[in-house]
């Protein structure tokens, strides 16, 4: 073998792999500095995902809806959804749309609109409370640490996304899975804390409790 064609072959072996043109260009296309041609990551897209990341969001019922319309019926789907951040603050929304998909997407973005702040005392509620709404009355009560959520369908859902981990809840009217939620979220809006029945009374917690 000649030098040449030793040089040569040298050559060939540490040549990189062509890559087609579009793979080629992805490196540093015209997007950005992305490793795949994409738009590259700046920390404040990073700091934007954990904020939204807190919120978690439950859908509680999707139902089939038909609306009678001139000409025949209109059929579209319903979607209550609940959204909560597990630190106190919780809402229920609902949405409308042709599609499952959107109507969830409303319902998020209504649940969002409706966020109540609710006190707790540790990981339970600071009284007793009956939140009602339309036929539905649910009662809501605080439990010991290690009791974990006593209550089923919409109102586990509600109680749980708005950080509650120690409860005892009964429903005592109608069943439907919106009003259920919907009382729940009344009951956790008029909790007070002892600060505030303190403050309403004009005595101090040390008085209020003795």
């Amino acid at each position: 073998m000649d030098r040449e064609d030793k040089v040569a072959g040298i050559e060939d072996a540490i040549a990189p792999v062509a890559a087609p043109d579009g793979a080629r260009r992805g490196r540093r296309g015209p997007g950005g500095g992305g490793r795949d041609g994409g738009p590259s990551r700046r920390p404040d897209d990073n700091k934007r995902e954990r904020v939204e990341s807190e919120w978690e969001e439950k859908i509680i019922q999707v139902r089939r809806v038909t609306k009678v319309v001139k000409g025949g019926k209109k059929l579209s789907f319903r979607a209550v959804v609940a959204v909560g951040n597990g630190k106190g603050q919780v809402g229920i929304g609902v949405g409308k749309a042709s599609e499952v998909v959107s109507a969830i997407q409303k319902g998020v973005v209504d649940a969002r609109k409706s966020l109540v702040s609710v006190p707790l005392v540790g990981t339970t509620i600071p009284h007793t409370i009956t939140g009602k709404t339309g036929a539905s009355r649910i009662l809501l009560k605080p439990a010991a640490k290690g009791t974990g959520v006593i209550a089923g369908g919409a109102a586990r859902a509600i109680l749980e996304l708005a950080g509650v981990g120690d409860v005892l809840s009964k429903s005592l009217g109608s069943r439907s899975p919106l009003n259920v939620a919907r009382a729940t979220v009344a009951g956790l809006k008029g909790l007070r804390t002892y600060e505030d029945a303190a403050r309403l009374r004009g005595v101090s917690i040390r008085q209020l409790f003795s």
